[in-house]
């Protein structure tokens, strides 16, 4: 069964690829303007009936590619719903024993907190950054071992250690949407000479702040659920494990924005090079482990 659901995951990247190229294509398209021109002789009155088609029919194939691109996403998000729960399925525990479970797991949040943003602020220039980290996630676990082995002692209270990921799935989720404001936003200048109907700078400014405020409580539930795992699973509560440190880190950054953004006011620039740290810090914290040992190191 395990073979026939990586099928679900293969096509879950192929359709998270088309979904970015939707998008992509959406937002670079020129064609669908409505180009308003001044006139330049007495008695001109405006556009031809036959630009006027031309331009109704180019924006209705923008809408297309619009609601293409929304489609693939949620397809995307089912296909790898239908993976993940399979897999419990056949495992009996949750997406947590090894670092492919979790990459997939990872990339379902992003989709999820993206899919939450898109219908809350009809943004659909984040596509433009957190899909490529999504799709890159789902290759990254398909090159992994798939495999199914007896779960280490460290691994086996099932249910908190489920509350303790299911936590940090949905806090990187929305971390990497608030990455993918931060950046868009430093990006402001240039994206708009290639960009259609280009949202205000504060508008993402926004997005990272509204993300980051969903993401700080997420990580301090995680954190505290892992220490409760930690002192059942080795006897104590903290023990400044690599990936312990690293999430400690992550934690402080997003509490260091908040408190910047909300007491100091910070915002633009410097607030946005803070949530891109945060989520640098988040990716540090995930892959960390593989470089530094420590007792996380089982995946």
């Amino acid at each position: 069964m395990l073979e026939s659901l990586e099928y679900f995951l293969l096509a879950a990247t192929i359709v998270a690829i088309v979904a970015l190229l939707c998008d992509g294509a959406y937002l670079t398209s020129r064609k669908h303007h409505v180009r308003k021109r001044a006139a330049v002789s007495v008695g001109a009155t405006g556009a031809e009936p036959g630009e006027e088609a031309a331009t109704a029919q180019n924006r209705q194939q923008a809408r297309g590619l619009a609601w293409y691109g929304t489609a693939f996403t949620i397809v995307a998000f089912v296909l790898v719903t239908v993976y993940l729960i399979g897999r419990m399925s056949v495992t009996g525990h949750g997406p947590f024993a090894n670092q492919h479970e979790f990459a997939v797991s990872f990339s379902w949040g992003i989709l999820a907190a993206y899919m939450f943003f898109l219908w809350r602020y009809r943004i659909r220039m984040l596509s433009l950054i957190v899909m490529p980290v999504t799709i890159g996630l789902l290759i990254y676990a398909q090159s992994l071992d798939a495999g199914v082995e007896p779960l280490v002692p460290a691994l086996q209270n099932n249910t908190l250690l489920t509350l303790h990921v299911s936590t940090a799935i949905i806090a990187y989720g929305a971390a990497c949407v608030s990455f993918g404001g931060a950046v868009l936003y430093l990006l402001h200048a240039r994206l708009s000479k290639k960009i259609r109907r280009m949202p205000s700078k504060d508008l993402f400014d926004e997005i990272g702040y509204k993300a980051a405020v969903f993401t700080f409580p997420m990580l301090t539930i995680m954190i505290l659920l892992g220490a409760l795992w930690a002192d059942t699973a080795w006897g104590r509560y903290w023990g400044w494990d690599p990936k312990e440190t690293a999430a400690f880190v992550t934690w402080l950054l997003y509490g260091a924005y908040l408190h910047a953004r909300v007491v100091r006011d910070w915002k633009g620039k410097r607030a946005a090079w803070l949530l891109i740290a945060g989520f640098a810090a988040v990716l540090f914290a995930y892959f960390g482990n593989h470089f530094f040992g420590g007792l996380h190191s089982y995946g």
